[in-house]
């Protein structure tokens, strides 16, 4: 029997909501499953803010550090928007991922047969769908300094943002990639924009080098801009993409509507294997933000943050089977026609946040009789 201890960080909005149908799948794996899961809640983002003046406290980073995942829900609200920046609800996230070293940020963007209508896209482009975006998400342009708005001798103001990459943080994010590769379709496509720009062909340099290290898996290289065009145009024919921070944000939003809702799609962040323990730390959260004005209705999807306990069940838990059942659940559940009211027909009953928790946990059980 092995043990795993999770921090449960539900945040603002319809963060707490979400998380709680989440304990109760917890609890059931705990008692039902074989292994031990021990949890913890902390506040983050505003909630925290309130009670203790920053969003998220050095208690709270202390248990982040030592736990085997934490679940984050959600944060911010315009209840804080006119805190100190330092304190903003959105610096607790931040600081989680900078101070766990979280470089890699796994988004999927799956499309259940059920909601394959719901998507922009034609159903046969669309059902069926499973690609996996991995995102670099601690270094690039949005880190990368000079990074200031400076006002020259003319009077003109000129923005300057830099595009910073080394060797090491493309090498690491590229092995991420193919050793998930190596476990799905063994298929990576690597998006910049060589082009263009130095820090692409460094990028393509390196995914090149490290891909010799793993013959079983196919490379494609693409251009950023085109990789948006073609998931659009023909979306199936990718499985994993890797990619930068900046491009990673906008070609996982493009994915993300490919699947009809974003209260659907959990996401992974990443750090680096302790040689140690043999662990990584791991943070896993929803895609959807905080939804202030539905929060306390009971209306929101819980699917997206099940699905970030399932992706903690495989990446941080190694618990495979575990989280191919709870993901199969999902899609019986989905396929029984239930709907929260983000996914559902208009003028259709919609089920409440717990009503779709406690549906999938009555499937689960099911499947594992």
């Amino acid at each position: 029997m092995a043990s795993f201890n999770l921090l449960l960080l539900p945040g603002d909005g319809i963060g707490p909501e979400v998380m709680s149908e989440v304990e109760k799948l917890v609890r059931w794996f705990d008692k039902e499953s074989g292994n031990r899961f021990e949890t913890e809640r902390h506040l983050v983002g505003g909630s925290a803010y309130d009670a203790h003046g920053v969003a998220i406290t050095d208690e709270a980073m202390g248990l982040a550090m030592a736990s085997d995942a934490v679940l984050f829900g959600a944060v911010g609200g315009p209840k804080w928007d006119k805190v100190p920046y330092d304190c903003r609800p959105e610096a607790g996230l931040l600081r989680l991922r900078k101070d766990l070293e979280l470089f890699a940020n796994l988004r999927p963007a799956i499309c259940y047969p059920a909601l394959a209508d719901a998507s922009s896209l034609k159903r046969e482009l669309v059902e069926g769908l499973d690609i996996l975006i991995v995102r670099e998400l601690t270094g690039g342009v949005y880190f990368g300094e000079p990074k200031e708005i400076v006002t020259l001798e003319n009077g003109e103001k000129r923005a300057v943002d830099t595009q910073l990459y080394t060797t090491h943080e493309i090498d690491r994010i590229a092995r991420i990639a193919f050793d998930l590769a190596g476990k799905r379709r063994n298929k990576v496509a690597s998006a910049e924009k060589r082009n263009v720009m130095k820090s692409g062909v460094l990028w393509n340099e390196v995914v090149t080098r490290v891909h010799g290290d793993y013959p079983g898996v196919a490379l494609e290289h693409v251009l950023a801009d085109n990789c948006a065009m073609q998931l659009v145009r023909n979306p199936k024919q990718y499985d994993v993409i890797v990619t930068d921070n900046l491009f990673g944000d906008i070609l996982s939003d493009v994915a993300a509507m490919l699947t009809g809702s974003l209260g659907m799609l959990p996401s992974a962040a990443l750090g680096a294997v302790d040689p140690a323990t043999g662990k990584r730390r791991a943070m896993y959260e929803p895609v959807h933000g905080s939804a202030p004005d539905i929060a306390g209705q009971s209306l929101a999807n819980p699917i997206a943050m099940i699905g970030s306990f399932a992706m903690a069940l495989r990446y941080s838990c190694n618990l495979v089977a575990e989280a191919d059942l709870l993901e199969k659940a999902v899609a019986n559940v989905l396929g029984s026609g239930l709907r929260t009211r983000d996914i559902a027909a208009r003028g259709a009953n919609a089920a409440s946040t717990g009503e779709m928790g406690d549906a999938i946990l009555t499937e689960l059980q099911h499947l594992a009789r």
